[in-house]
This record gives C-alpha cells, sequence and structure tokens, in this order.
C-alpha cells in the first residue's frame, strides 16, 4: 500500500487529487489530506439547498462537488480527511464496506484510548455525537472510500454553514441529515494537535506502507483536473439535479413571490407576484431571466444587465437578488 501525507489544503485541487488516485492508480492507497474552509457536496445533491448562503458567500467560502455520494460536510484545518484506494475488489453490500475501510480509523481511535465505534451505515461516533461520515465511488474495479474526521473544528462554523433551509426547495436531491456531532480532541486523554494526530494516523494506519510523493506529471494531472472540474460552477453548482425553488419576501415596497425551476444548472419556468407596483411587464423581467445560469455571479450579472431595477418600483437589484437563492 502507499502511504499520500497531503500539505495542500486547496479543496479543488484536493478532490481533483481524489478522483485522480481513482481514475490513474492501480496500487492501493492510503491517503490523509486536510481542507481550507470549504463545504463539500454529493455527487447528486442541491448545492443551494445544502447552505446558508448569504453566511457562505460573506465567508467567501466554495462549494465543491465530489465524486462520491453522501452529503454535506463543513470542512476546515481542524478536520483530516482520510482515504481508502483498491483495485481488484467486488462490489460487496455498501455495509460491509464501510466496515472494512473504517476498522483501521477506529483501531488507531481505540489504541489513543477513544471509545469510538461505527454506527448505521457510515458514520463513525463517540458517545452518540459524530464525528466522522464516510462515502464512496467505484469506478471499473477500484473503489475509493474517503471520510471526515472532526478532530477540532469549529462547530459553531459547521452548524451556520450547512443550516438548509428545506421550506424553499422541491426536487430528488440527496438530503444531507444533520447529527449532534463532537470533536475527537475533546475525547482525548493525552492532548495533540491536528498535525500530531495526523502523524499518528500515518504511522498507525499507514505502518508498511511505502511513502509515496507526486511526481511532476501528477501534479501537472491534477492542477488540469482541478481547472477543468472542480474550480467550476458548471461542476459545483450545475451538475445538482433538476430543482425547483419558492420563496416569498416582505420588502418595504411590496411583497414579493418567486417560482422557478433549475435544469441543467439553469432558470426555467420562472413565474413572479406579489403585491409591489412595476414600471414594465413583469412577465418581460421573466423571460430576460431564464436560461441563466442559477450562480450569485450569473444572476447578479444578468440582473444589472436588464436593469432590474426599472421593473420594480422601490425595489433594487440587490434586494431582487436576495430572492433567488
Amino acid at each position: 500500500m502507499l502511504l499520500i501525507y497531503d500539505t495542500n489544503t486547496d479543496p479543488h485541487w484536493n478532490l481533483a487529487a481524489e478522483e485522480y488516485l481513482l481514475e490513474n492508480f492501480n496500487e492501493s492507497v492510503f491517503r490523509l489530506w486536510r481542507n481550507a474552509d470549504s463545504i463539500i457536496i454529493g455527487r447528486n445533491q442541491n448545492a443551494y439547498a445544502e447552505i446558508d448562503t448569504e453566511w457562505v458567500s460573506s465567508k467567501g467560502i466554495p462549494v465543491v462537488r465530489r465524486l462520491s455520494g453522501g452529503g454535506a460536510v463543513f470542512h476546515d484545518l481542524g478536520n483530516v480527511n482520510f482515504s481508502f484506494f483498491e483495485s481488484g475488489i467486488s462490489r460487496q453490500e455498501s455495509n460491509e464496506m464501510f466496515r472494512r475501510f473504517t476498522g483501521p480509523i477506529l483501531d488507531a481511535l481505540h489504541s489513543l484510548g477513544v471509545e469510538a465505534y461505527l454506527e448505521g451505515r457510515n458514520d463513525l461516533m463517540i458517545d452518540g455525537k459524530k464525528f466522522s461520515g464516510n462515502a464512496m465511488c467505484f469506478s471499473r474495479n477500484r473503489i475509493m472510500q474517503h471520510g471526515t474526521l472532526l478532530f477540532s473544528s469549529s462547530i459553531k462554523s459547521l452548524a451556520q454553514a450547512l443550516k438548509e433551509r428545506p421550506e424553499k426547495f422541491d426536487g430528488k436531491a440527496v438530503k444531507s441529515h444533520r447529527s449532534r456531532v463532537t470533536n475527537i480532541s475533546e475525547h482525548l486523554s493525552d492532548k495533540i494537535d491536528v498535525n500530531g494526530f495526523m502523524e499518528y494516523l500515518a504511522k498507525y494506519v499507514g505502518r508498511g506502507s511505502a511513502p509515496y510523493r507526486w511526481s511532476e506529471e501528477d501534479l501537472g494531472a491534477i492542477d488540469a483536473l482541478a481547472e477543468s472540474r472542480y474550480r467550476r460552477d458548471s461542476w459545483n453548482f450545475g451538475a445538482s439535479p433538476k430543482y425547483g425553488l419558492n420563496k416569498v419576501v416582505k420588502f418595504p415596497a411590496g411583497l414579493v413571490e418567486i417560482s422557478f425551476d433549475v435544469s441543467s444548472g439553469k432558470i426555467s419556468a420562472l413565474e413572479i407576484r406579489g403585491d409591489f407596483f412595476f414600471n414594465r411587464p413583469v412577465e418581460e423581467f421573466c423571460s430576460s431571466m431564464r436560461g441563466v445560469e442559477h450562480t450569485p455571479e450569473k444572476i447578479s450579472g444578468r440582473l444589472n444587465e436588464v436593469a432590474a431595477g426599472e421593473y420594480f418600483c422601490g425595489i433594487s437589484p440587490e434586494e431582487l437578488m436576495t430572492l433567488f437563492f
């Protein structure tokens, strides 16, 4: 088995590295890595239904879609990510697969005196609180199983970033299940920092493994993949399943109700109702917004292009922007 201990904390690059290891290596790999503040969403999730859009935008936190399924997770430098890659493996029942690959992590924690355990299909727990979620992805005869390990994460930021608003969204996207969480560091009798914890995992789980350093060819390929997929809104947001949004906002100038569908990442079937006053036909405004990518950048750009403030009396483009998320 190869051991990869990464120090790059760019979430776009790290998710690209996961795909690269899945698609281009044959060897078994154990990888440890961390991301700077970011939200990582599952392959089949609606990005906007999982996050507090305003908070995430104000903090400049990137939202990145991974290849594997499962729910949304908040990453910061107090969270340690681990990955296992293996080839020539048969597709066993998922519960058995999660048990197999989380076993070494649980053994490592037990050796530190932490009474951690697997609950349900893919959650690792301490005293009834979750500290790890896991997901997997197959490609041909190769599997990637990766998980989070809350070590000293900001629980406050985690709760704020993943403040979902289910009343706004309709669709078939996979929803995240929110659980009570805990940090591993709170359960250690001998205190160590997150770097010491990663080093311990590398030695314990990766014992007998050959350390692997990325080649120049590897780095170039991962950089290219990060640019072509993981840094693109078309992947991170446009790959969301079809969904609908319904929202009502009471502005000083009147109540506005908006309803629209998003398909392939673009707005369709937009309707606006309310008791507001208008200068130009609202149907004309709706027509101009159809086909726009459902991202803050694209929506804001179109609102400015069409001089949205000219349609709605006393409602600014900035206020209209809040209707779309």
